[in-house]
């Protein structure tokens, strides 16, 4: 992808606007008097700093090849599935169908990815997994929450393993007149549903006054949703340039990004909610943990894959 015209320019447009955002925050952080203010300023820096992070290596395995981009979402599952479960409570009766998740499901799943294996990767954890799972939880006789807590693994493995590989999927998607570059709609992919997220962040900030759950997500506004989801849209729109759509095309597809995004932020509060934390973890500077950047694309990257196999594959 390293060669690649439209993958160079945005790239370079993504820099051009992380350097903005630096600069911004920046002069923010030198006018904050106020102790909120300098706190508010800090987290945003915080949340730049990491993003310049995330961006390199995103980009770095990119330019390495499919490969390394397919190795990178197995690590980025690895880690989401571990923050999920560390946070659920397990019992010592569930040691083979955690190391099944972890050991035999989840590199199973990006290994039929990287063979391109649509018919088993597409049905590897929906079906294989979750009788699986199960039956090797029953194994040692604990049946105390025992469906709670085989609930919790498959939830896990659905969510941080199944939904989430399917962004990497992108990559093998045989699209005509669009051969070699599939990379790009991994791409796009991921931009919409962050800027989706960054801009609901903003409008919800400047705007916010009606919130859609407050008993789940207080920050989350009806303002926040229509603003942000509409930049978001618009920016989709824009970058149709880098996917075989149309711009009719790219608005209907950034719109499903952008609402799936959306909720899956709001499904992942609410089990932070009833777990009792704030964060799924703190890896990520300013985000939390992995699961808690990760969880918009574990909700928009199935629906964005399955749509575009429909209709643009032969």
């Amino acid at each position: 992808m390293i060669h690649d015209p439209h993958f160079r320019l945005l790239v370079a447009g993504i820099l051009v606007f992380l350097s903005l955002a630096s600069a911004v925050g920046w002069v923010l952080g030198r006018r904050a008097t106020s102790e909120s203010a300098r706190a508010t300023v800090e987290n945003l820096n915080a949340r730049i700093r990491a993003w310049w992070v995330m961006v390199a290596i995103l980009a770095g395995a990119l330019a390495l090849g499919w490969t390394a981009t397919i190795v990178l979402f197995g690590l980025l599952s690895f880690y989401a599935l571990r923050e999920f479960l560390s946070l659920t409570p397990t019992k010592p009766a569930d040691h083979w169908p955690l190391l099944a998740a972890f050991y035999l499901f989840l590199p199973a799943q990006y290994l039929l990815i990287g063979r391109a294996w649509y018919g088993l990767f597409s049905i590897l954890i929906p079906v294989y997994a979750y009788l699986l799972l199960p039956i090797l939880g029953v194994v040692r006789g604990d049946t105390q929450d025992y469906v709670l807590r085989m609930a919790r693994i498959q939830w896990g493995v659905m969510l941080a393993v199944y939904c989430l590989s399917h962004a990497p999927a992108l990559l093998v998607l045989r699209i005509d007149g669009f051969e070699g570059r599939s990379p790009l709609l991994l791409v796009y992919l991921i931009v919409v549903v962050q800027l989706s997220d960054v801009m609901q962040y903003v409008f919800g900030k400047l705007f916010g006054r009606i919130k859609i759950a407050p008993l789940v997500s207080p920050s989350k506004t009806v303002e926040g949703l229509v603003g942000g989801g509409l930049a978001a849209i618009a920016i989709g729109t824009g970058l149709y340039w880098l996917t075989p759509f149309t711009p009719l095309q790219a608005m209907g597809l950034s719109a499903v990004i952008a609402i799936m995004g959306f909720f899956g932020g709001l499904v992942l509060s609410a089990a932070k909610r009833s777990i009792g934390v704030k964060d799924w973890g703190s890896s990520i500077e300013g985000h939390g943990g992995v699961l808690d950047r990760l969880d918009s694309v574990c909700f928009a990257a199935p629906i964005f894959f399955h749509l575009t196999r429909y209709w643009f594959t032969p």
